[in-house]
C-alpha cells in the first residue's frame, strides 16, 4: 500500500510541474491501478518497461494546460485501511471523480464495484 501511495504522489507533483512522463517501480497491484486511471481517461498511457529492474512509465494527459488529474486523495492508508460496502460506495466531487476500490475481481471504479454489487477496500478517490 505504502508504495501505491507513493506512486500516487510521484503522478501528482509531476503534473504540478508539467512533466510529460513520471517513471515508478514496477508491481501488478501499481500497473492495474494506472491502467484504470487511462481507462477513465485521467492519464495518456502506461508501458512496462525494463526487464530485471521493471519500471512502469506513465504518460501524463493535459487538456488545454491545465492536468488530467486535478485532485487526488488518498483514503486508505497503511495504518487505517477503510472498507466500504458496495451501498455506501459513491461518486466524488458530483460526477466528475472516481473512486478506485480493490475488490476481490480486481481493481474497479466505484460506480462499477457498485454495479456489480461489490465492497472492498477504497484506495484512494481521483477526480
Amino acid at each position: 500500500m505504502k508504495q501505491v501511495i507513493e506512486m500516487l504522489i510521484k503522478i501528482k507533483n509531476a503534473l504540478a510541474v508539467r512533466k510529460s512522463t513520471v517513471g515508478v517501480p514496477y508491481s501488478n497491484f501499481k500497473y492495474n491501478i494506472v491502467a484504470l486511471l487511462a481507462k477513465e481517461g485521467f492519464v495518456e498511457d502506461v508501458k512496462k518497461k525494463g526487464r530485471i529492474k521493471k519500471r512502469l512509465v506513465i504518460g501524463l494527459k493535459y487538456q488545454e494546460k491545465k492536468p488530467g488529474i486535478r485532485g487526488l486523495k488518498i483514503i486508505s492508508k497503511p495504518g487505517r485501511r477503510v472498507y466500504f460496502k458496495s451501498k455506501e460506495l459513491y461518486v466524488p466531487k458530483t460526477g466528475q471523480g472516481i473512486l478506485i476500490v480493490s475488490t476481490p475481481k480486481g481493481i474497479l471504479t466505484g460506480r462499477k464495484a457498485r454495479k456489480m454489487k461489490l465492497g472492498g477496500e477504497v484506495i484512494c478517490e481521483i477526480w
